[in-house]
């Protein structure tokens, strides 16, 4: 078997969500995802990737791992190289799939169990359909376009998001209500008057509901050190599951002194690329809950080698999921082949709302848990109108 054609699409409406599609000669097509900047991922998909893997067998997965991986600026960041890296990874992994008729769990290592606890981040609909996505200033905050409208919700009315999740079994969120203040405040200090308006959801969540539900707090690593720590403490009475980047994640002893810092555990990180600043960080007891996003870090070729190195440091890991509809899955089948997972970030915003307008197949979310994806590969394909669309924009390079 070989690959003959890279095929990358890509819409205006949902401007950062990438697709990747690798052509065979046997007819077979393994689809994969990435997310952000999508039109630098395309280029280097088809000005430097394509030459070297056209030609190559796609059940070479670990080989073309690190063809795509051997650049020199490709070796450890989640920056264009290793997103592209990302997407064909997953990709290639569907067709291994698809060619020996198993779902990818299966050819990750089997079921660890039959459901997969999830959480909910409280995301809204509108969160990543856009072309600019930053903090505070896209969050369309008054706006509702659903019920499950959960951003607003969570930084207005906490304690009904909170509610509303548990009558639907979901017993975990994530919310970052710190955010407003640290760019208000470039991160580097936070006043008693923004403080009292951050711990609000939190009050109101622990009112309303007391601890039937976990909280994980988002910090988006926009804090300066002291401030985090600060904050940290501040929160500590509320019972957080975890502390999610709260500084930036390039100083492994910066971040162990905030782990230090706190009775909660630290969960690290999304923002970082390959297993190897993994180990820096657990080397240094800087992180207790091992989080990797498949579409950034290097696929599902490198996550489940994260996933590996965290339970050596006896870890759990928690994949990320704030992208598009088929890294989400590609997040389930990793979660359901490690014995290590704790839980499954998802999103309600997004699975009931604009996935279903992309792909053939959504998850089935019952009761507060995901279960297993069926059928060979990811168990997931493009929507026959994504082909139709107009702002759609395709670009191959084959044999």
């Amino acid at each position: 078997m070989k690959i003959v054609s890279l095929e990358t699409l890509r819409t205006d409406e949902f401007a950062n969500v990438l697709w990747v599609r690798v052509h065979t000669d046997s007819g077979l097509i393994g689809l994969g995802e990435t997310f952000y900047g999508a039109g630098a991922v395309e280029a280097h998909i088809h000005d430097t990737l394509a030459m070297r893997l056209l030609g190559k067998n796609p059940l070479h997965i670990e080989a073309l791992h690190r063809e795509m991986t051997n650049l020199p600026m490709a070796q450890a960041s989640t920056g264009v190289e290793s997103r592209a890296t990302s997407a064909i990874d997953i990709a290639l992994w569907d067709l291994f799939g698809k060619v020996c008729s198993q779902p990818v769990h299966q050819m990750l290592g089997g079921l660890c169990r039959d459901k997969q606890r999830i959480y909910n981040t409280c995301a809204g609909y509108k969160y990543v359909r856009s072309q600019n996505i930053k903090p505070v200033s896209t969050w369309n905050l008054g706006e509702v376009s659903g019920p499950y409208e959960d951003l607003d919700g969570f930084m207005n009315r906490a304690d009904a998001v909170a509610e509303s999740l548990l009558e639907s079994g979901i017993t975990a969120m994530k919310i970052w209500p710190f955010d407003p203040a640290a760019i208000e405040n470039h991160g580097v200090h936070i006043t008693p008057a923004q403080m009292k308006t951050a711990i609000e959801p939190f009050e109101k969540i622990r009112k309303a509901v007391g601890d039937k539900i976990e909280i994980m707090v988002e910090f988006h690593s926009l804090w300066n050190l002291p401030t985090a720590i600060q904050i940290a403490r501040a929160l500590e009475p509320y019972k957080p599951t975890w502390y999610e980047d709260p500084i930036r994640m390039n100083s492994p002893q910066a971040l162990a002194e905030f782990a230090r810092s706190t009775t909660v555990s630290v969960c690290a990180s999304e923002t970082l690329g390959s297993r190897f600043p993994y180990k820096d960080m657990l080397d240094r007891d800087a992180m207790h809950i091992v989080m990797a996003d498949l579409c950034w870090t290097g696929g599902l070729t490198e996550g489940r080698k994260i996933a590996s190195l965290a339970d050596t440091y006896h870890r759990p890991f928690a994949p990320h999921d704030c992208i598009g509809p088929v890294g989400f899955i590609a997040a389930i089948h990793a979660s359901f082949s490690q014995p290590n997972t704790l839980i499954q970030e998802s999103v309600r915003a997004f699975y009931t709302g604009w996935y279903k307008e992309l792909v053939d197949t959504i998850p089935i979310i019952e009761n507060g848990y995901v279960l297993p994806m069926e059928g060979p590969g990811l168990g997931v394909d493009l929507l026959p109108q994504v082909f139709e669309r107009q702002d759609l924009h395709v670009r191959r390079s084959s044999m």
